[in-house]
């Protein structure tokens, strides 16, 4: 691995690929990040088939600016309304509010993904990292596939964000943990998770995105904060740019798509295309067609 590629043992290979690729690959990237299919799995993949190197876990890591950007656009009336809500809640000291409740639980259902992000921030971030292997993603993309199988196939999808509780935010938090290993997929594990908790399928994405919020900033502030520290170049920072402005008008385009496909049809899709992308990964590797 060249030296431009790797930053005081970041893995930072976008900068060999120029702005013109990483503007492609951010597209990719802000598609996937927030559909329940594997960013990461894409961005192994995608450079894989084309030729190009890996972009490297801090390219993924600090597009998290992207999705959030994303987020707070398409629901903003929600970020709006919980912010400010909780705010008045603290002023009048009414605790018991459901804006003020809720935002706390979300913080709370945070700090599993904190404890375990630093714990093992070494092993995810560093150049060549064996989490970031083929077999890895292609195994985890099968078995999210499955489970998110079952939640569909089993579970009601009746309830409303209206009466979750502080047990399910910190369900689907803990699920959220499951993020870190690379073809899990942020969205996807904590999409899951609220199915599993009988939310309708719209219900339960919102309730995923509303609680990703404090993962996904501090996941992107994590990642500036040490290509910064690295010494990260201009032409550097550059390419990250405009990587991110591309990826974040993706990002909306895939909300609103997820959004629409489980309000009028249901998470099979996704099912399908998980499965069939982790045999095929699997496959490759076996058969030496990707590396």
């Amino acid at each position: 691995m060249s030296a431009e590629a790797c930053t005081q043992g970041l893995d930072t290979g976008f900068i060999e690929l120029g702005a013109a690729k990483v503007a492609a690959l951010g597209v990719v990237q802000g598609i996937t990040e927030l559909l329940p299919i594997s960013s990461t799995a894409h961005m192994r993949i995608v450079p894989a088939l084309l030729g190009w190197r890996d972009p490297g876990s801090a390219f993924s890591a600090a597009m998290q600016m992207a999705a959030l950007a994303a987020v707070i656009s398409y629901f903003w009336t929600d970020v709006r309304g919980f912010v400010f809500g909780s705010i008045a809640a603290v002023q009048r000291r009414d605790f018991k509010d459901w804006q003020y409740r809720f935002t706390t639980w979300i913080f709370l259902a945070t700090l599993p993904l904190v404890v375990f992000g630093v714990l093992l921030s070494k092993t995810l971030n560093t150049c060549g990292s064996p989490l970031r292997s083929l077999w890895v993603i292609g195994a985890a993309c099968i078995v999210m596939s499955v489970a998110l199988a079952l939640a569909e196939k089993y579970c009601t999808h009746r309830r409303t964000l209206d009466n979750v509780s502080l047990k399910d935010a910190m369900l689907v938090g803990l699920a959220q943990v499951g993020a870190l290993i690379p073809g899990v997929s942020r969205s996807g594990s904590t999409l899951t998770a609220a199915l599993f908790l009988d939310l309708k399928r719209e219900e339960a994405a919102r309730f995923s995105f509303l609680l990703g919020l404090p993962a996904i900033f501090l996941a992107g502030v994590k990642e500036f904060y040490e290509l910064f520290k690295a010494g990260l170049s201009a032409e550097g920072w550059m390419i990250l740019g405009v990587g991110l402005f591309v990826a974040s008008i993706s990002a909306f385009a895939a909300i609103w798509g997820l959004m629409r496909i489980l309000e009028r049809f249901s998470s099979w899709p996704f099912v399908v295309y998980r499965f069939l992308m982790g045999v095929f990964l699997l496959t490759a590797v076996w058969q030496g067609w990707l590396q």
